[in-house]
């Protein structure tokens, strides 16, 4: 495969809100990512990801975007992003911008203008179908926000339009080539601000099936029922990312395009990352994780019952991922984002918690792919404690509260459930030091609650730290044969993580224990060199014996 400059990268995730406060408002901001560059230099990290910083009502927290040239207020201005852009360039680095396709904020003036004239150009720019026969919801399709897709015009007319996430979020009319025009002539307005790439949020809902289809079920009534089949991955995605991507890339060949294709198999990975059909270069997918659901406990909703990991399956869907992408294209390699709750309170062991940390990064970041570092994830930071079913601004929250509460709950134990399993509690704000809200501000965050003690400046100080331990993994991701080398899967005991990294001259063997059990391991070649270690691991001749949590890498004599 030809060599780009994004297929040697490691990317570092910043949730803006939460990174640092520059103005003392409690809210994160562009000057503040900005002032924040020479420590990710120093970590060891290529590439910053941001996610939305558009003008936005932030409902969404920026993914419902009121204006796509405009910086939102709350983060800075376009010149604070000018400066960001030189900054992340004087140091010898990447910015990739979060760019939400899919839809817009109902603030946006076209859809402001599709419900002020019904006969405006902008009314198709939205989806919008009228209602069944008995007057009700065209379809009971639902949405991944909770409730159905369709919302009625504001406006009063007798139609409704099609909303796949919060009701103020409108789809966007794909099939209108205007509408695509318009979402290209955004992207090249950044690109040639200086951004090196886009990621591409949603993008497999482009396209949606015939509105007048419903998805069958066993009741027959109108509840609406989430029905991916209607609204995700459909043939025409392909036309609608090509045609997309291949005009910005006609004129801007070296923009790095990855795609959030949150519920992609392997083979759809393959389609949409296929060299030379100008779609992705990367994507995203939620697929890799396994849960060990054995012990939900039945008498209630299981959406946010926290699980360990399935490590067996964890391991069947790495080598699935990395057996179909080998000849076509890198995987992303990530533990956590902004849509789901940290690893270090996910998987982490609270009995081991630097050690778990370490160990399950050992697994991840060596494979072949590109690496993406969730912004505090070094730091081994865990998921902030709310006090309040509030503070997770999720409408399918109180549903499982109620449920949970008919099962004889208590409000501490689903307030523990919550705040280890939603994502609202992974985006708590950045722990600096260990002054007053730990450096991220001197004024109350916008998120706050419980937190772990643990801040950047103490583990940089620190030799012994996770920040060190993952400065101390990246550097490693960038040789041989690390840079170049295929993944081979090895057999091992079930909570045992082992591969090889293989580039036609060299071996590097990657054992690592995902447990609090000791176990034993017989290394598949004689000697070598330790280039990594972790958790009191050994080796001797070929057998490896690895305490709790531990990990060792070697490489081949």
């Amino acid at each position: 495969m030809r060599k780009h400059w994004y297929d040697q990268q490691t990317i570092y995730q910043i949730y803006p809100k939460s990174f640092n406060d520059s103005n003392h408002d409690g809210i994160g901001d562009i000057p503040g990512i900005t002032a924040k560059i020479p420590y990710l230099k120093q970590l060891g990290i290529t590439t910053i990801w941001l996610n939305p910083i558009y003008q936005s009502p932030q409902v969404d927290n920026g993914y419902d975007v009121s204006d796509y040239y405009q910086v939102d207020s709350s983060l800075g201005t376009m010149t604070d992003v000018e400066t960001l852009i030189k900054t992340v360039y004087e140091h010898g680095m990447y910015l990739i911008f979060d760019f939400v396709l899919n839809h817009t904020s109902d603030q946006h003036p076209w859809f402001k203008q599709a419900l002020a004239d019904p006969q405006s150009k902008y009314r198709d720019y939205y989806l919008w179908q009228d209602p069944a026969a008995d007057g009700g919801r065209p379809n009971n399709w639902g949405s991944f926000f909770g409730g159905s897709v369709w919302a009625k015009d504001p406006a009063g007319g007798s139609q409704y339009y099609f909303h796949l996430f919060d009701k103020r979020m409108p789809d966007l009319n794909w099939k209108n080539p205007a509408v695509q025009q318009a979402m290209r002539d955004v992207a090249e307005f950044w690109v040639e601000k200086g951004i090196d790439g886009l990621r591409l949020d949603a993008f497999i809902h482009l396209a949606k099936a015939d509105f007048r289809q419903t998805y069958p079920n066993r009741t027959g009534d109108s509840t609406p029922i989430i029905s991916d089949m209607f609204y995700a991955h459909l043939p025409k995605v392909h036309q609608y990312l090509h045609d997309f991507v291949a005009v910005i890339k006609a004129k801007h060949p070296d923009t790095y395009v990855v795609g959030e294709a949150s519920s992609a198999d392997p083979h759809l990975m393959v389609d949409y990352t296929t060299p030379g059909t100008d779609e992705c270069d990367q994507v995203i997918t939620f697929r890799t994780f396994a849960d060990d659901n054995t012990q939900d406990d039945p008498s209630f909703s299981d959406t946010f019952q926290p699980r360990p990991m399935d490590v067996t399956a964890y391991k069947q869907n790495t080598v699935g991922i990395q057996a179909a992408l080998a000849d076509t294209s890198l995987p992303t390699l990530y533990w956590n984002n902004h849509d789901m709750a940290r690893v270090a309170t996910r998987y982490g062991d609270p009995d081991y918690p630097q050690a778990s940390a370490k160990a399950l990064a050992t697994a991840l970041y060596l494979q072949r792919g590109i690496p993406i570092i969730y912004y505090g994830e070094e730091l081994g930071l865990t998921n902030i404690r709310y006090h309040d079913i509030a503070d997770f601004e999720d409408q399918t929250v109180p549903t499982f509260v109620a449920s949970a509460q008919a099962a004889g709950k208590s409000k501490v134990e689903i307030m523990r459930m919550l705040n280890q399993t939603h994502k609202m509690a992974g985006r708590g704000p950045m722990q600096w030091d260990n002054t007053v809200y730990h450096g991220f501000s001197d004024h109350l965050p916008w998120k706050h609650g419980d937190t772990d003690d643990m801040n950047a400046q103490a583990e940089i100080a620190d030799p012994d730290s996770i920040y060190h331990y993952y400065q101390q993994l990246l550097q490693l991701k960038q040789c041989a044969p690390f840079t170049n080398g295929q993944f081979i899967m090895l057999g091992s005991a079930e909570q045992l993580f082992t591969y090889l990294i293989d580039d036609g001259q060299k071996q590097a063997a990657i054992v690592c224990n995902l447990s609090a059990q000791a176990q034993t391991y017989l290394l598949p070649f004689v000697g070598g060199k330790v280039l990594l270690v972790q958790g009191g691991a050994t080796y001797r001749g070929r057998q490896v014996t690895l305490p709790a949590w531990s990990s060792l890498v070697v490489k081949s004599a």
